[in-house]
């Protein structure tokens, strides 16, 4: 699965638009790493349990919106972007989401 923040890709034309799809997952911090990063926040700098914790779950929202494509019967995914918020104060909120689309090789049959 070819996945780009692009509308086009190089050497691809789009043959068919598949649609919106989307990857969503919501993670929360246990009550262990919330104190530990709440210490690491009075003396500044990274908090390494929240960056973990966010990249973790970019990658599964971007393993739920390729599962979505796929189905689709997509082979791409165009104009890929991520999104994310907060749901109280303990929970992140992390989206993937672009267009899914078949692609052909330029020169194909």
């Amino acid at each position: 699965m070819i996945i780009v923040t692009s509308e086009y890709v190089a050497g691809y034309r789009v043959a068919e638009t598949k649609g919106q799809v989307f990857g969503l997952v919501v993670r929360s911090r246990g009550i262990g790493g919330n104190v530990m990063a709440g210490l690491r926040s009075i003396v500044g700098g990274e908090i390494n349990e929240y960056t973990q914790m966010l990249e973790e779950a970019r990658r599964h929202a971007t393993d739920r919106m390729v599962q979505n494509a796929q189905a689709m019967g997509a082979n791409a995914v165009v104009m890929m972007r991520f999104d994310s918020s907060e749901i109280g104060q303990t929970m992140s909120e992390i989206v993937a989401y672009g267009t899914a689309v078949v692609i052909e090789k330029v020169g194909s049959p």
